[in-house]
């Protein structure tokens, strides 16, 4: 008989996604989806645009055009510590997501076992789930979300491949700091695992926190795939530019399945990418926290008004908070209550939580335009007059 795929049957579309598409039928503020509203770089729009005059529209090598990787491998030295071969060492990908995507398929076994730091990212636990690897959640605790290294390594079993470490945290917001991330690299190294890092967040933290690039760490760049890219810190969330550094021994085989899977990263847009790593000044990256930390104490404020209690995030551009003054009986129906009262667009807590631990908590992305972020805190600050409250 004609059926779904025995993994197929078990996914379900993205709540990220199923709520922006809620908020588009009612004309709502999306603050559900991390789409990233604010203005592209002019240098970075600009050199896109010339690269698809001068005729960069094929495809290009498996690993990406030879100018943004040397720009990688100089903004990896400069901003992150790691040195990186560009021509055996970095690939080109198309966004995080086919990066990590495309590690998975090179480096994981079906059954393997994945540890994944909760609350996380939906698309890290349904990647690991689409390759028939098996996610193994290892719970962080609000508000700060310690490392407690006790429940990491009793997590660990003869089945367990590698650790996810996505920092900033998409959507606590947490920045692993220095001891944490030498505790998780001891951790790897003694039980021989992968370590799969999600940077993207990298430039958005606040308060004086440093991002820490896992691979920088000394006896870990081996074992390390480090995924980044420019969706976030260039606004370009649709252009689908990403990149990924790991070791010579490794990186084949990666790109094997992303030129399987993806072909290469769109050709005129690496040349856009290549640009902004170039030629943006160190005051942009500085300017661009400045401008998020505001965003982010505009949407905290706005949150404690309505009665939305914040976890007020160190890093990345998101926001979870207590929804319990929303009526529903999970987190799904407190976020489509709030889409009905407020018409702001919010993520329910379960796309990031195991059963029974986020139906009360809401994620807000706040990586908005001035105009439509002050929008949407002055609907949610009216949410205690609502009358349905």
């Amino acid at each position: 008989m004609l059926g779904l795929s025995e993994v197929a049957s078990r996914i379900e579309q993205s709540t990220i996604r199923s709520m922006s598409v809620e908020c588009e039928k009612v004309g709502g503020v999306n603050l559900a989806q991390g789409v990233c509203d604010t203005e592209v770089p002019a240098i970075v729009r600009q050199a896109a645009e010339a690269a698809i005059e001068a005729g960069y529209n094929q495809y290009t090598r498996a690993d990406g055009i030879a100018s943004l990787r040397n720009a990688i491998a100089n903004k990896l030295r400069r901003q992150n510590g790691i040195t990186a071969d560009p021509d055996s060492e970095i690939l080109i990908t198309s966004g995080v997501t086919g990066g990590f995507d495309s590690a998975c398929r090179a480096l994981l076994n079906p059954g393997d076992e994945v540890i994944l730091f909760e609350p996380y990212y939906g698309y890290h636990h349904a990647t690991l789930v689409g390759q028939y690897s098996k996610p193994v959640l290892v719970s962080l605790d609000p508000p700060d979300y310690p490392l407690i290294a006790d429940r990491l390594t009793a997590a660990i079993t003869s089945k367990t491949r590698g650790i996810v470490v996505n920092t900033p945290a998409n959507p606590s917001g947490k920045v692993f700091s220095m001891a944490e991330l030498e505790q998780i690299a001891a951790i790897a190294r003694f039980h021989d695992l992968f370590l799969f890092t999600d940077e993207i967040y990298e430039h958005f933290v606040y308060d004086g926190q440093r991002h820490i690039s896992p691979a920088s760490l000394p006896g870990i760049a081996d074992r390390t795939i480090t995924i980044s890219g420019f969706s976030k810190v260039f606004s370009i969330t649709g252009w689908r530019v990403g990149f990924l550094h790991a070791s010579a021994q490794w990186t084949p085989a990666i790109s094997y399945f992303h030129d399987l899977t993806y072909v290469c990263a769109p050709s005129a847009f690496q040349h856009g990418a290549a640009a902004g790593l170039d030629h943006l000044p160190d005051s942009f990256y500085a300017e661009l926290i400045a401008e998020y930390q505001l965003k982010r104490g505009m949407i905290c404020s706005a949150l404690r008004v309505a009665g939305l209690e914040p976890s007020v995030p160190a890093g990345a551009y998101y926001v979870l908070a207590d929804a319990s003054v929303v009526p529903g009986a999970d987190g799904v129906e407190k976020a489509m209550n709030l889409l009905r009262l407020t018409g702001v667009a919010s993520v329910p807590g379960e796309a990031f939580f195991q059963a029974g631990r986020g139906d009360h908590l809401l994620r807000f992305c706040f990586a908005k335009t001035d105009a439509d972020l002050a929008k949407a805190c002055d609907r949610l600050a009216a949410l205690r007059g609502a009358a349905a409250l």
